[in-house]
Formats: C-alpha cells, sequence, structure tokens
C-alpha cells in the first residue's frame, strides 16, 4: 500500500511540472526584453510581427517571434538570440558570425544560410542546399549532413 501511494504522488508531481513547464502566453513586442527588441529593430525592422510568445520551461523562459514572411526567431531570458529561421530567406548576414560565412562561402558559393542556431557548445547551421553544418565555439567544422 505504502508503495502505491508513493506512486500516486510521484506520478501527480510530475503532472504538475509538466502542466507549470508548458505555459506559454502570447504578448506584446515591448515585454521583449531589451536586447531582442533591439535585435528585431536591426534586423526586421521592415518586417510585420505575427506574434511574440513568451514560453515557460522547468527552470528557463525564453520568447519566440514570428514574422509575416514566415521568418522566426528566439531568444533566452536575457534577451540573447537562440535561434534564427529564415524559412524563405537567407539570414542577416551581421548575425551570422564572419568565420562561418567565409567558410559557407568558400565551400558552398551558391547556398545562403537559412537558419543558424546557437547554444553553449556550438553552432547549427541549414543551408539552402539543405547541408546542415556544425561548428564548435571556435567556429571550426565539426559536423555535416545531408
Amino acid at each position: 500500500m505504502k508503495k502505491l501511494f508513493v506512486t500516486l504522488i510521484a506520478l501527480f508531481s510530475i503532472g504538475t511540472f509538466v502542466a507549470v513547464a508548458d505555459n506559454d502566453r502570447i504578448i506584446a513586442k515591448e515585454s521583449l526584453p531589451h536586447a531582442a527588441q533591439q535585435f528585431i529593430s536591426s534586423y526586421f525592422g521592415d518586417v510585420n510581427i505575427t506574434y511574440v510568445k513568451e514560453e515557460h520551461g522547468f527552470f528557463e523562459k525564453s520568447y519566440e517571434v514570428v514574422f509575416a514572411d514566415g521568418a522566426k526567431v528566439e531568444f533566452a531570458r536575457n534577451g540573447d538570440w537562440k535561434e534564427v529561421d529564415c524559412r524563405r530567406s537567407s539570414v542577416p548576414s551581421p548575425i551570422v558570425p564572419d568565420k562561418i560565412l567565409k567558410y559557407v562561402k568558400a565551400n558552398y558559393p551558391d547556398a545562403k544560410v537559412m537558419l543558424i542556431e546557437r547554444d553553449k557548445n556550438d553552432y547549427e547551421v541549414r543551408l539552402s542546399n539543405r547541408l546542415e553544418l556544425t561548428f564548435d565555439k571556435a567556429f571550426n567544422i565539426i559536423d555535416i549532413d545531408d
């Protein structure tokens, strides 16, 4: 009986954590961190915003901005970009680190960067030719997926 009670409490706790972690809400652009607002103004100032969503995870908060042209940008809690996905056009060049741009231009001159994602350990880039490149923090190529 004691094991059943402990199991039920564990299942209830897990359900509660999942419900709290999926607490997303639509917010105004002005509610974004200042750094995210600046980023949007600098690189997507002429594109209409479809919606801005605040996402709550277990231990982190993040933001997602979706534009009318299909582009999407994800921001960390402090407003730093985590992912830029330009589905119908290329990622603005100033967003992509110079060493990554040089590598792409030298090895895939006809390809454009369509998506860039960064985290603590690496950068992932998807090109218009459907290749996915992974770079370490020093911008050395570490993986190529086709």
